[in-house]
C-alpha cells in the first residue's frame, strides 16, 4: 500500500460512507474517520471496514479536519482528505499510487479535479468542472484555513502540482436533505461575510493560496460579486453560470442544479443577511 493515510468527516452518512471507503482500499487501508455523533449506521459501517472512528462534537469544517490532523497520530507521510460522499476514480487511485513512489522533494501537495454529480447526472457545465481541490498533501505541512466557508488546504511549505484524474462527489441523499443542507451553508456564508466585512478575520485567513483557481474564485467573490447589490447579484450569477457558461448543455438536472445552487442558495444567503443588517439597526 502507499505511505498515505486519507481522513473522512462524517455525520450520518450511512447512504455514502460505504462507497467512499470501498474506492479509497486500492489506495490505502489506513482510514481515519472524524464523526460529529451519528446516529444511523455510519459508525458500524466504518468499523466493519477497519476505519479508525473517533468522535468530536461538530463545531465546523476546519475545526474538524485540524482536529484529526493533530490527534490520529499518522504512520504516513501523506494524507489525504476526503469528504464522505466522494470516492476515488480507478484512474486517480493509479495516478496517485504512481506519483508516490517517488514523489519530487519539493512537492508538498496535489491537486485533483472533482467531478460533481446532481441527481445522478455530472454537472459539466455553468464552470462546475474541473474544479481543482487540494486533497493530497504532507503530513505536517497542510492545515485547513480557519473559515466559516470556503475553506480550502493551505501548505506552509513546498511547491504543489496537478493530476489530471477526478474523483467523485455523488451524495446518495434525496433533495429534502440537499436543500436541507444549503439551508444551514447559507448560516455560515453569512458568517464569512459578516467577518469579512467588519474586518474580524482571524490571522489564518491572510495565508495566502497557491492553488491559482481557488485564488482567483475568491478574488471575485469578494472584490466583484459581493459589491453588486444585494438580490440583484444571485440574478446575475444564475444568467453567467447558466447562459454564458452552457449550464443549460446540463439538462433538466442542470436546470434543477444551477438554479438552487446558483441562484436560490445565494438569494437566501443575501436575505440572511438583510435580516441580519435590520436586526442592527434596530438595536441602535
Amino acid at each position: 500500500m502507499s505511505d498515505i493515510s486519507v481522513q473522512i468527516l462524517t455525520h450520518n452518512e450511512e447512504k455514502n460512507i460505504e462507497k467512499c471507503i470501498q474506492s479509497v482500499l486500492p489506495l490505502t487501508s489506513k482510514i481515519y474517520v472524524v464523526d460529529s455523533g451519528s446516529t444511523d449506521r455510519t459508525v458500524e459501517i466504518c468499523e466493519s471496514n477497519n476505519v479508525i472512528v473517533k468522535y468530536r462534537k461538530w463545531t465546523n469544517y476546519a475545526e474538524q479536519l485540524n482536529w484529526g490532523l493533530d490527534n490520529f497520530g499518522f504512520d504516513t507521510t501523506w494524507v489525504m482528505r476526503l469528504d464522505a460522499d466522494e470516492e476515488l476514480m480507478p484512474e486517480l487511485v493509479e495516478a496517485i499510487n504512481k506519483f508516490l513512489e517517488n514523489p519530487p522533494d519539493d512537492i508538498s501537495g496535489v491537486y485533483v479535479r472533482r467531478r460533481v454529480y446532481f441527481m445522478g447526472r455530472w454537472i459539466k457545465y455553468g464552470g462546475y468542472y474541473p474544479t481543482w481541490l487540494l486533497r493530497v498533501f504532507k503530513q505536517g505541512i497542510g492545515r485547513c484555513e480557519n473559515l466559516w466557508m470556503d475553506e480550502h488546504i493551505v501548505l506552509s511549505e513546498g511547491d504543489t502540482c496537478k493530476l489530471h484524474y477526478d474523483l467523485i462527489d455523488k451524495n446518495n441523499k434525496d433533495l429534502t436533505f440537499w436543500t436541507d443542507k444549503h439551508n444551514k451553508y447559507s448560516n455560515r456564508e453569512v458568517l464569512d461575510m459578516i467577518n469579512k466585512i467588519e474586518n474580524l478575520k482571524n490571522s489564518e485567513l491572510s495565508v495566502s493560496l497557491s492553488d491559482g483557481q481557488a485564488s482567483l474564485r475568491r478574488w471575485v467573490k469578494d472584490k466583484i460579486y459581493l459589491k453588486f447589490p444585494l438580490f440583484v447579484r444571485p440574478f446575475l450569477y444564475f444568467i453567467y453560470r447558466y447562459f454564458i457558461k452552457l449550464g443549460f448543455l446540463d439538462g433538466k438536472e442542470g436546470l434543477i442544479f444551477h438554479f438552487l445552487q446558483g441562484f436560490w442558495y445565494r438569494f437566501l444567503v443575501d436575505a440572511k443577511f438583510y435580516e441580519y443588517k435590520r436586526s442592527q439597526k434596530s438595536e441602535v
